[in-house]
């Protein structure tokens, strides 16, 4: 079997098949192209670009769409709030019925601000802090997934010295490969996430013995924009495995949370398919009496999202955008392809040729896409670049001194500012300048 073309070699989907692959999106004849029942160019109109707006609805569809997936299973739906903190769309989540996994004080505190309330919070992540696991303790958690030995340590030195009792999982490293890229994979023995396999039984069994603790369950997560479902059973067998075990030495386990990862389609690969997902959770876990937890991120917020920005000027092969690697970094970082389409409709008609999508920044790595098949883009014409809800504002920065780009909330035919544009003299509002430089 030949090895499969990357994805410089593939034919660039049209824009029209871009399109009708998001059902969210449309592109009408006057108003161009609309998210939800807004047309984005009356965002770009008040806000100005680049900007990013994210749909409400979408959010509600795609929740709905897993937890109906799920019916049937004593599973919860917790949301991993590091995709997208915005409290606005942590609203929508929690409204929606869903829990939260955080990976922070930060993002814990975030969670209770909008709503969501400390029984459907799980703590995760492979550095919690002191400060942190007590937050979490004086907030009343539901769960704490513990990374390692030392760290179970400082769970139960810490809860006995408050006073309460810590309900925690152990992250298990089953040693699966989640074929996604090499940056977001957490499930194989060389990542620094979660217990080896086979030290986890002898610490599920420690940590029954010690003060402050209570173990309910095991915890797995093995990387993130997965599509196919074989890595996910691999580990799932695996935890149930390890579960089986426990209970015929007489520990109790009462739940399992089965992470996250769920992939979405950037170009025109296949999703991750929460029907797939739930009958993998379903196949290995739905006889066993557990509570069951998943942890999805970017699936719920992904497709959701997009990127407004602005052609500055055309230099040759190179369309430069005002929007640019402080804004969405993805590109930058993982290579990672994200589909631009252009709001007018009249310009998504014209024939294709391929250009460099690059921004203002001064690194050669701000770049969105390379020999990219798309019309002619003059100067002030606006494009969006798609399925930017999730891992894009929340890891954008200010470098350049660039302002944070604000953001729209669409919901229907409604929309909102949900932050402002920040101003350039808020960059520098919490610096000082000491005396001796003076």
């Amino acid at each position: 079997m030949s090895a499969p073309l990357p994805v410089s070699d593939l034919a660039d989907p049209s824009i029209a098949e871009l399109i009708a692959a998001r059902p969210h999106l449309s592109l009408h004849a006057q108003d161009g192209l609309v998210l939800e029942d807004v047309p984005l160019n009356a965002v770009a109109d008040a806000l100005g670009t680049p900007c990013w707006v994210y749909g409400a609805g979408t959010m509600r569809k795609r929740l709905a769409e897993l937890q109906a997936a799920l019916a049937g299973l004593d599973a919860q739906v917790h949301y991993a709030v590091k995709a997208n903190d915005h409290l606005a769309v942590l609203r929508v989540f929690a409204r929606g019925g869903a829990g939260a996994d955080v990976v922070s004080e930060g993002e814990m505190l975030r969670a209770l601000e909008a709503g969501i309330a400390p029984g459907h919070i799980v703590f995760s992540g492979v550095g919690k802090t002191a400060a942190e696991i007590r937050a979490a303790l004086e907030a009343g958690i539901a769960q704490i997934n513990v990374e390692s030995p030392a760290e179970l340590e400082m769970i139960s030195a810490i809860a006995a010295t408050l006073g309460r009792t810590a309900h925690v999982a152990l992250r298990i490293n089953p040693d699966v490969d989640a074929g996604t890229h090499a940056k977001i994979t957490t499930g194989r023995a060389e990542d620094k996430f979660g217990i080896a396999h086979g030290d986890a039984a002898a610490l599920y069994a420690h940590a029954a013995s010690l003060p402050g603790v209570r173990p309910v369950g095991l915890a797995l997560h093995i990387g993130s924009q997965i599509t196919a479902m074989a890595p996910y059973r691999a580990a799932f067998a695996r935890a149930a495995e390890l579960i089986r075990a426990l209970r015929a030495r007489g520990l109790a386990v009462s739940r399992m949370d089965c992470g996250g990862g769920l992939g979405i389609g950037y170009r025109d690969e296949p999703a991750a398919s929460p029907a797939a997902f739930a009958g993998a959770v379903r196949a290995v876990f739905g006889d066993m009496g557990l509570e069951l937890m998943v942890e999805p991120g970017r699936w719920l917020v992904g497709p959701t999202g997009v990127l407004l920005a602005s052609v500055v000027l055309v230099k040759g092969r190179f369309v430069v955008l005002d929007a640019a690697m402080n804004d969405l970094v993805r590109p930058a970082m993982y290579d990672a392809y994200h589909a631009i389409v252009p709001l007018s409709a009249a310009a998504a008609q014209l024939p294709a040729t391929p250009v460099d999508i690059v921004g203002p920044i001064c690194e050669s790595g701000d770049t969105f896409a390379r020999g990219r098949a798309l019309p002619p883009l003059a100067a002030g014409a606006r494009v969006a670049i798609l399925d930017a809800g999730a891992y894009g504002a929340v890891m954008s920065s200010t470098y350049n001194a660039r302002p944070a780009a604000p953001i729209a909330l669409v919901d229907g035919s409604r929309w909102a500012v949900i932050r402002a544009r920040q101003t350039h003299r808020a960059l520098w509002g919490n610096e000082t300048v000491p005396e001796f430089v003076e």
